[in-house]
This record gives C-alpha cells, sequence and structure tokens, in this order.
C-alpha cells in the first residue's frame, strides 16, 4: 500500500465517522476532506474547485430552480387537486398520495415535493381520523423511491452519471436509463407502502406543529369576468367549497352587503363573496372557483380613490392617524434606480411597497400631497403574516380605512378571525378589536415594524400559494421542455436545465431576485467538494484496493455476490450519512469491482445509483426522512418498522432488475 493509498484511506475514513458523529454539517465535512486532499498533495490546488464546475452540480442546482418554479406558480397544488380522490379510505388516500409524491420526486427536488404535499397528508390524516405520521411516513418514502427513476430525479443519479462520463471512450447515462430499474422498483415500493406499509408505522402523536390553530378567517373575494363562479348559483359554489369546510357568509354587490344571501342568487362577475375558512385552505378555494382576493387584486384605480376622497375627510383621516398612531420610524424603501442603486423615497405608495411614513410630530401632510403616488409593485418581495391585536394596540376601534392602511403603509388586510363571531362590516370598514387575528400581506420588515408600532404581536409568516393558471402552465412547459431537451439528446443536461433558469427567470415564473434563494447550497457545496475527493480515490487506486479487498473476502470473485455486496454496503452507508456523499464514495469503488471482476462497470454503478436512493432505517439519511420526524412525533427508532421490509423489497426487485437491464457481460 503506498503512502499516497494509506493518506487517501484516512481522510476518507476520517470524513465518514465525522458524518456519522453529526457534529458538523456535511458541507462543512466535504469541505474539510477536499482541502486535506489538496493539502497532503492528493488533489492540485488548480483543481480542487473544480467541482463547481461539473455538470451533475450545476445541474442539480438548475433543478431546484425549476422545481421552486413549479412550486411558486402553483402548478403542484393544482396537479394535487385534480388527482387526489375526495372521500376515499386509508388505503385508496395513501396509495394516491405516494403516487403523485413519487411521480413529482422523478422530474423535481424530491424535498421540495414532499414539502408540498405534506400539508395535504396532513389534512387528509385528520379526514381519516389517523396520526399524521401515519400518511407522513409512506409520503417520505414514496418521494425518495421516486427519484430513482430519471437522471435529475436525485442527485445520486447525477453523479453517477458523471462518474460514468468520465471513464474512456463512456458518457454519462439519458434522462430515462434510470427508469429500467427505478420504475418496476418505485411501482413495488408504493404498492407495498400502500397496502401494508403503513400499517407497520407507529402511531405517535405530533411532537409540535408548523403552525397553530388560529380558527376559520372571514375574507373577501372578487369574482373576475370569466371565472369559474360568475353565473352560479350561491348554493352550487357552497357544494364546490364543502371539500375545504368553507362557507360563504355573505355577498357584496354594488357596495351594498347581503348577510346570508339565499343559496339560489345567481353570482355575477365582480361580486364579492364574503367566506370563511381556514388559512390553509385559501388557496384551493380560491383557485378552484377562480377567485382573487379582494385586497391583494385591488387595481391602481381603486387604490387611487382613497387620495381622491373629499380634501377635508382625507385630511381629518391623515391628522387623526397623526395625532392617535405611536410616533413612527420611517419604513424606507431600497428600490432598484437604474444602475441598481438603493434609493430612500419619501413618497407615499398605494402599493404593497414600503413607504415614508412621517413622525407623529413632523408637519401633518397636506391634502395636496400624493398619498397614491404608484411605484412598481414586486411580488416576490410579498410574505404573509398574522398578527394579534393586543388589548393596548393602537389599532383597537379603528378599521383599515380609517389609518389608510394601504395608502400610508404599504399594507394589505386580506382576512380576520374573530372568536368565532361574524361581522356584518366590509372588510375595510372593520372596527377592529384586541384579540382579533389579522391576515396581512406586505414586505416581511414592514409587517414586522408594523406591528411593532401598533401593538400587535406577529404570530407566524404564511405561505399561501394562490395558483395562477398562465404561470402554472408556463412553469410546467418550461421544466417540460428541459427534460425533452436532455432525453431526445438535443442538450446536455446541463445545458438544457441552465437555458430553463434563464428562461424562467425571463418570464418571472422564478423571480430572478428568488433565483439564489432556491439554490440548496450545503448540498450543491456538499457535491463540488467530495468529487475531487472521490476522484483522487481512483487516482492513487485506493477505489481498487477497497474493492479488491471485499471482492476476494466475501464474493470469491462471484460477479452477482459481488454485484449484492455493492448494494448493501451502499444501502447502510446511505442510512448514515448522506446519500449524495454515499454515491461519491461508492462509484469509485463500483468502478473497481466490476474492473476486477470484468464485469459491466454499468451493472455496478447502477447498483450504487439505487442503493444510495434507498435510506429508509434512519431520519439522518435522506432529508425527507428528516423533515417528517417532528411533525410526525417520530423517534429515532421508528423508521426501521417499516422501512426494513422496504430495503428487503428494494434487494428483491432491483438485483434481478439489474441483472435483466444491464448484464454483467461487458
Amino acid at each position: 500500500m503506498t503512502r499516497e493509498q494509506l493518506l487517501i484511506l484516512a481522510i476518507l475514513a476520517a470524513t465518514i465517522g465525522m458524518f456519522l458523529w453529526g457534529r458538523w454539517r456535511h458541507d462543512m465535512v466535504a469541505a474539510g476532506a477536499l482541502l486535506a486532499c489538496v493539502l497532503g498533495g492528493l488533489v492540485a490546488p488548480e483543481a480542487a474547485f473544480a467541482g463547481l464546475g461539473h455538470p451533475a452540480v450545476v445541474t442539480v442546482a438548475c433543478v431546484l430552480v425549476l422545481s421552486s418554479g413549479l412550486q411558486r406558480s402553483g402548478a403542484v397544488d393544482a396537479l394535487t387537486r385534480r388527482v387526489l380522490p375526495a372521500g376515499a379510505g386509508p388505503t385508496l388516500s395513501i396509495a394516491a398520495l405516494t403516487t403523485l409524491a413519487a411521480l413529482l420526486s422523478a422530474f423535481m427536488n424530491n424535498v421540495g415535493a414532499l414539502a408540498l404535499l405534506m400539508p395535504v397528508a396532513v389534512q387528509i390524516a385528520n379526514r381519516l381520523d389517523l396520526p399524521p405520521g401515519k400518511l407522513l411516513m409512506p409520503l417520505a418514502f414514496a418521494s425518495i423511491l421516486g427519484g430513482t427513476m430519471t437522471l435529475i430525479g436525485t442527485p445520486p443519479n447525477l453523479i453517477i452519471s458523471g462518474f460514468r462520463a468520465n471513464q474512456p471512450g463512456l458518457e454519462g447515462f439519458a434522462m430515462f436509463d434510470f427508469s429500467l430499474v427505478g420504475l418496476p422498483l418505485t411501482l413495488a415500493g408504493v404498492a407495498f407502502i400502500a397496502f401494508a406499509g403503513w400499517r407497520l408505522v407507529p402511531a405517535r402523536k405530533q411532537a409540535g406543529t408548523a403552525g397553530f390553530d388560529t380558527g376559520a378567517y372571514l375574507t373577501e373575494a372578487r369574482v373576475p369576468a370569466g371565472s369559474k363562479a360568475a353565473g352560479m348559483r350561491l348554493r352550487e359554489i357552497e357544494l364546490e367549497l364543502d371539500e375545504a369546510d368553507a362557507q360563504i357568509v355573505g355577498l357584496v354587490r354594488n357596495e351594498v352587503k347581503m348577510s346570508a344571501p339565499s343559496g339560489g342568487r345567481v353570482v355575477r362577475a365582480d361580486d364579492i363573496l364574503v367566506i370563511e375558512a381556514e388559512v390553509e385552505a385559501l388557496p384551493g378555494v380560491l383557485s378552484a372557483l377562480g377567485l382573487k382576493l379582494e385586497e391583494a387584486a385591488t387595481t391602481e384605480a381603486d387604490k387611487s380613490t382613497e387620495a381622491k376622497a373629499p380634501e377635508t375627510g382625507a385630511l381629518a383621516a391623515r391628522e387623526e392617524t397623526s395625532k392617535e398612531a405611536p410616533p413612527r420610524k420611517k419604513l424606507s424603501t431600497a428600490t432598484s434606480s437604474q444602475g441598481g442603486a438603493a434609493q430612500e423615497t419619501s413618497t407615499q405608495d398605494t402599493g404593497c411597497g414600503q413607504t415614508d411614513v412621517p413622525d407623529a410630530d413632523e408637519s401633518p401632510a397636506t391634502a395636496d400631497d400624493d398619498v397614491s403616488a404608484p411605484r412598481p409593485e414586486r411580488s416576490d418581495d410579498l410574505t404573509l403574516m398574522e398578527l394579534v391585536l393586543r388589548p393596548e394596540s393602537a389599532l383597537a376601534g379603528r378599521s383599515a380605512s380609517d389609518i389608510l392602511l394601504r395608502s400610508r403603509y404599504g399594507l394589505n388586510l386580506l382576512a380576520v378571525s374573530r372568536d368565532g363571531a361574524r361581522a356584518r362590516a366590509r372588510l375595510r370598514t372593520l372596527k377592529l378589536r384586541p384579540g382579533d387575528l389579522l391576515l396581512m400581506q406586505g414586505p416581511s420588515d414592514t409587517l414586522a415594524e408594523f406591528a411593532s408600532d401598533f401593538g400587535c404581536v406577529p404570530l407566524a409568516e404564511r405561505e399561501l400559494r394562490i395558483p395562477d393558471r398562465g404561470q402554472a402552465i408556463t412553469a410546467s412547459l418550461i421544466m417540460l421542455g428541459a427534460v425533452a431537451a436532455a432525453a431526445l439528446g438535443l442538450l446536455p443536461p446541463a445545458v438544457a436545465f441552465a437555458a430553463g433558469v434563464l428562461i424562467s427567470m425571463a418570464l418571472r415564473t422564478v423571480p430572478p431576485r428568488a433565483v439564489y434563494e432556491a439554490v440548496d447550497w450545503p448540498v450543491i457545496v456538499l457535491l463540488a467538494a467530495l468529487l475531487p475527493v472521490a476522484g483522487a480515490m481512483q487516482s492513487t487506486g485506493a477505489a481498487d484496493l477497497i474493492a479488491r479487498v471485499l471482492l476476494d473476502t466475501l464474493a470469491q470473485g462471484d460477479a452477482v455476490i459481488g454485484l449484492a455486496l455493492i448494494l448493501v454496503t451502499t444501502m447502510v452507508l446511505t442510512d448514515l450519512m448522506n446519500n449524495a456523499a454515499t454515491a461519491a464514495v461508492m462509484a469509485p469503488i463500483a468502478l473497481g469491482a466490476a474492473a476486477r471482476l470484468d464485469a459491466n462497470p454499468d451493472t455496478f454503478l447502477m447498483a450504487v445509483a439505487i442503493g444510495a436512493s434507498c435510506a429508509f432505517l434512519t431520519p439522518i439519511g435522506h432529508q425527507n426522512n428528516t423533515l417528517i420526524l417532528g411533525p410526525g412525533g417520530f423517534r429515532f427508532g421508528d423508521y426501521w418498522r417499516m422501512g426494513l421490509p422496504l430495503d428487503l423489497l428494494v434487494i428483491a426487485v432491483s438485483l434481478p432488475m439489474l441483472l435483466l437491464c444491464w448484464p454483467l457481460s461487458p
């Protein structure tokens, strides 16, 4: 054994030990391993960061961005509502949910797919009177399985494809090469999970909630011309809302509010429906009927109405606000001017941006002041926040119109929850009371400052995705186009998905400022750091040495046993360390094993790809397992109860399929 081999094996052992210890983040450990290889002379300094430009790393980053576009546009939400059956029993509901999760994970980030479907799973669990974990663990495992079906389904597949491309005379795997084994494996795994596996999940109480029970909100939604709701009778609309446990409690027509309107009344365009619903159900309610939140969808003409009120009334309102509102700091806005310089402005804003507001001791605004000067809105800057009014709040006894909420502060009041009581006033004229829960929209820093100044307690930020049909179709077509370009060989995958990201930015399915937020940078650093380390294992002969020891000691030269050994070893490692790290460590060993047995390297590489993706025994093996740990109330030892039978099924299905689809003969 040479000095270089001893050194790389020592670094590898230390790296795996640090992964198992879990004290440091995986990307930190990987960066440390890379620097150790550079300092030890195993990786040339000029090649140390070449991994950042590796096609696999670029593709992972681009897929994360495109997945974000599908999430932001509501494309996945719309698909979920159409696919999942309503009123079905546990087995059928879990089968539909896990099938959808596997399908989504094949083409988008599987962590993103799980995050999108988790609220749906919890809702189904509540409907079926099951512990949330009974659906969350099947959902997580199915999303992991779905990633095995395509090149972009999971980072290990891209890493394995990159190792194949680095072999003399070989190219990377095609988009659907992984489907030959991944598809039957996913079908078998989902069937097991749906019909038997979920019953093995321990019934745990939810350890913590992502949010809290705030009760139903009362919100106003406008009926746009051409929407599904226009022309329907109220009773027909209420039938559509039953599934979301929402109801219509009023209707506004021509500024006249009707409480408890007749179910036979026909809804017209520009009517406003007063809807009582949970905040989580609002996106489904609005999307199903083509409605728009009244406050968020207000036009510039509507906004200017406040400014064009009679001078005395407008002035009195502003003077009253200056006198009664607490002294305020300026709510400054960094707006992008030509050249990108940030500027502070004191003009009033009627949109959803921030504004500068005069302190109470400054001269009051005059009627000639433009309180509605338009400024371009940045919808990607907005967030939703729930605020509760404290007893001493300056908002008590006042309405959104009284304080000129939109024109003065650049905020929207979307809904109000009040101890189950229904208000008779319009939302913007509703007199607020201590204890009211307000669902407000605006820039997060403005919302926080508003809450502080007016004596409100911020409870939580909410993510409310109202599906945009046009954007959802655009985001879906961009993803399909990138997949098709890569699958048909028109462009290399990295180039195809990078082009998709650029188009997404141009068409704003992913706002340019949100592109970098969509990338999981620790994963990118992990991949970029470990690829040169794995290359050092090959160049020093350490990978061949490990393969020789394994094969001579355990496989006794039998290629089938050697293949099973590589698969099982990878599955064990991936349960204890990151799946991408496992793929990077095991890929050179698999290539060494194939060379020693004179077998097809593709068979062994595919075994590593399958094994690295199948982490079902611990909560630390895969991000999806970690994500459900708290919401499902799970303990460390709960995963193996369904995970171990699923692991055995993976071995039973994948080994024959590997031998059938990727014969050992080169």
